[in-house]
């Protein structure tokens, strides 16, 4: 009978966590900024784009499967990708 040694991830969801919540603090902080509108709005969409990269890798554990199945989730976050691009293309004609 094979043994499996379990490795706990403990100490990586800790430090996940915590950047996660000053992620979440960088977030409240850009709306009281006097910067520009589209500075602000792009900001705060990649701030979310990296805190949801950050919980699909690590929390929904991305970053252990294969790279077929990392391919397949990166096929609608690049059709997003696309549709954002035409949305920002459109709004700066």
């Amino acid at each position: 009978m094979s043994e499996t040694h379990h490795h706990s991830h403990k100490k990586l969801y800790i430090i996940i966590f915590f950047a996660l919540a000053i992620l979440t603090g960088v977030e409240l902080i850009i709306p009281e900024l006097s910067v520009a509108y589209s500075l602000k709005a792009s900001s705060l969409v990649g701030l979310a784009l990296g805190k949801a990269f950050l919980v699909a890798y690590f929390y929904m554990h991305l970053n252990e499967d294969t790279k077929w199945l990392k391919y397949i989730a990166a096929v609608p976050c690049s059709a997003f990708l696309y549709a954002a691009v035409l949305i920002a293309e459109s709004m700066f004609r």
